[in-house]
C-alpha cells in the first residue's frame, strides 16, 4: 500500500471530475480544485488538456504510478492497431480493474487491497498482483472468507452494470474475462479522452 491512497478523495477535486460517479464525492459539493487558489479558473492550454486526460485515466484506475502508466502506453504503442484503443484495453485487462468491473469491490482501490491481501484467485490459484494483465478466458474467484465480507456486499448493491466483455456469477462470486474491450464498451461515468493521452506522450 502507498500514501497515494490517503489522498484519493482529492483526485476528483483536483481534476474537477467525479471519476467514479460517487454520489458522496467531495467534488459534488465543492466543484473546484483544492487549495488556496482552487477556485481560480483559467482556460487550459492544449498541453493542459492532454495532461488532464492522462491524469484522469491514471486516477480512475487507482492512481497508478506514472512509471506504470507510461509502460502501459509503450505496450499499447508497440501493439498493432489504434494506440488509444490498445491503451484502454490494457488498462481494462488489469486484475484490479476487472475485480472492480465485476462488482466484487466497491472501488478499484479496494479491489487492489483485496488482491494484495491474497483474497483473490486467478484460474484457481491465489494471486496478489493487482497490475497483472488478464488473458481472454481467465477466471477470477473470491476466497470463501471474502464472499461474506461487508465491502463485497456493498459493492454488489452498487448501481453499476457489469460490462459485456465480462461474465459473472453473482451466486458463486466468480467471473471470467471474455475479451478485450473497445473504448466504447467501457462504462466510464465521465468522458475519457485516450486520444489526448497518446498526443501527450507523442510530444
Amino acid at each position: 500500500m502507498t500514501k497515494r491512497l490517503n489522498a484519493k478523495k482529492k483526485i476528483t477535486r483536483s481534476l474537477r471530475a467525479n471519476l467514479w460517479g460517487d454520489p458522496k464525492a467531495p467534488f459534488n459539493t465543492r466543484a473546484y480544485a483544492p487549495g488556496e487558489h482552487g477556485q481560480r479558473r483559467r482556460p487550459p492550454s492544449g498541453y493542459g488538456l492532454q495532461l488532464r486526460a492522462k491524469q484522469m485515466l491514471r486516477g480512475y484506475y487507482g492512481n497508478i504510478t506514472e512509471k506504470q502508466f507510461r509502460n502501459i502506453y509503450k505496450e499499447a504503442l508497440r501493439r498493432k492497431g489504434n494506440t488509444s484503443e490498445n491503451l484502454i484495453e490494457l488498462l481494462e485487462r488489469r486484475l484490479d480493474a476487472v475485480l472492480y468491473r465485476l462488482k466484487f469491490a466497491p472501488t478499484v482501490f479496494a479491489a487492489r487491497q483485496m488482491i494484495n491481501h491474497g483474497h483473490v484467485k486467478l484460474n484457481g490459484r491465489k494471486h496478489n498482483i493487482g497490475s497483472a494483465l488478464l488473458a481472454d478466458g481467465d477466471e477470477i474467484q473470491l476466497s470463501p472468507k471474502m464472499q461474506e465480507n461487508e465491502q463485497v456486499m456493498i459493492a454488489l448493491q452498487q448501481d453499476r452494470e457489469v460490462p459485456e466483455y465480462l461474465d459473472v456469477d453473482m451466486k458463486k462470486l466468480t467471473g471470467k474475462f471474455i475479451r478485450g474491450p473497445k473504448f466504447e464498451d467501457v462504462p466510464y461515468p465521465v468522458q475519457m479522452e485516450p486520444n489526448l493521452v497518446v498526443e501527450y506522450y507523442s510530444q
